[in-house]
C-alpha cells in the first residue's frame, strides 16, 4: 500500500463505499466483540476495538454522521431502547444508546487518523486490493468458464436473490406493525447485516462444491432463525 492510496481512502467517501462490504476484514485485523445480538457494537466497544478514547469515536460521527447513518450507525431511545437492553443483557440506565453495525465499524477504521489500529485496517484492505488485481493479471485464462457453464451460475445467482427477496418480504411484512422508527431502523439494518455476510456471497459461489454451496445455504438459514428471534424480541 502506499501512502497516497491510504490518503485517498481517508478523504474520498466513495472509495470508502467500494470497502464497505470487506467487513471481514476487521476480525483479521483484530477480533471485534460483538453485542449478544450478534449484529452490533456500542461506542466504547469500537473505541476498544480501535484503542483510542471514545470522544475520538463519538468526535468522528459528528462530523460524518450521514455516512455513518448510511452505514447502519443508529440511536436508540425509549422503548426500543428498552427491548434491546433486555435481548442484549445491557443493563446501563442510560436514556439513548447509540449501536454501529460491522460496517459501521469498518467505515470508522477508514475515517479515524489517530488509531494504529484503524492503520492496519486500510492498509489490510488497499493491500489486499492490490494483490487480488495483480493474481488476476498473472493468471491465465481460465478456458473452463465458457457458456456451458452459465446455467450453473444463473442458478447460483437466481437462489440468492430468491432468498434475499423472502428474507426483505418477510421483514418488510413484520415490521408493517410497528409504529416505532428505530425499532424499523433496527430490524431492517439486521436484515442487511444477514444480506450482507450471508446471502451475497452465494453471488460468487458458482465456482465452489455442492458441498460448499450447501453449507452456505445452511448459514442463511441460521442467520434467519436469528433475525426473527431478535424481531420477536422487540415486538414483545
Amino acid at each position: 500500500m502506499t501512502p497516497n492510496h491510504e490518503a485517498d481512502l481517508l478523504e474520498s467517501r466513495v472509495l470508502r463505499d467500494h470497502y464497505g462490504d470487506r467487513v471481514d476484514v476487521l476480525d483479521k485485523v483484530k477480533a471485534l466483540r460483538l453485542l449478544p445480538d450478534d449484529l452490533h457494537v456500542t461506542t466504547a466497544m469500537v473505541a476498544e476495538y480501535y484503542e483510542v478514547g471514545i470522544k475520538a469515536i463519538t468526535s468522528l460521527v459528528v462530523d460524518h454522521r450521514q455516512e455513518m447513518e448510511a452505514c447502519g450507525y443508529l440511536v436508540l431511545t425509549g422503548a426500543p431502547l428498552n427491548s434491546f437492553k433486555d435481548l442484549s443483557g445491557i443493563s446501563s440506565r442510560t436514556g439513548s444508546l447509540a449501536l454501529f453495525t460491522r460496517r459501521a465499524v469498518l467505515n470508522v477504521g477508514m475515517l479515524l487518523r489517530d488509531s494504529v489500529v484503524a492503520r492496519q485496517v486500510r492498509t489490510y484492505l488497499l493491500d489486499t486490493e492490490e494483490a487480488t488485481r495483480a493474481e488476476a493479471v498473472d493468471q491465465p485464462v481460465d478456458n473452463s468458464r465458457d457458456p456451458l457453464n452459465a446455467p450453473v451460475d444463473n442458478f447460483v445467482r437466481g437462489f440468492a436473490e430468491w432468498v434475499t427477496d423472502r428474507i426483505v418480504s418477510e421483514v418488510d411484512r413484520r415490521t408493517a406493525r410497528f409504529s416505532d422508527a428505530h425499532t424499523i431502523a433496527l430490524a431492517r439494518d439486521a436484515v442487511r447485516e444477514v444480506i450482507g455476510r450471508a446471502v451475497l456471497p452465494l453471488l460468487n459461489a458458482s465456482h465452489e462444491t455442492t458441498g460448499e454451496l450447501l453449507r452456505r445455504v445452511t448459514v442463511v438459514e441460521d442467520e434467519q432463525v436469528r433475525l426473527w428471534r431478535v424481531l420477536k424480541a422487540l415486538r414483545a
